[in-house]
C-alpha cells in the first residue's frame, strides 16, 4: 500500500463504504470505491474470523456498473 500511496484510512473506507462488490477468483472479493480522485481496488479473502487483504491496486478508469463521467 505505500508502495502505491494508499493510506490504511483509504482502506479502510473502501471495505466499509464499496461502491462497488464483485466476487473473485479462489474465493476472494474485489471492493471498489472512487476516492481522493482514483479508483480502488481492494481484494480480500474472508474467513470466519478475518478479513485478509490479498492486494490494492489504483485504477485508472471506473470499474464495470459505475460511470463516474460527472466527477469532478
Amino acid at each position: 500500500m505505500k508502495d502505491r500511496g494508499v493510506s490504511e484510512e483509504e482502506v479502510g473506507q473502501v471495505l466499509e463504504q464499496p461502491d462497488f462488490t464483485e466476487q473473485s477468483i479462489k474465493e476472494r472479493m474485489n471492493f471498489y470505491k472512487y476516492l481522493n480522485g482514483r479508483y480502488l481496488r481492494v481484494t480480500v479473502k474472508e474467513t470466519v474470523r478475518q478479513r485478509l487483504i490479498i492486494t490494492v491496486t489504483i485504477r485508472r478508469r471506473p470499474f464495470k456498473g459505475e460511470n463516474h463521467e460527472n466527477r469532478i
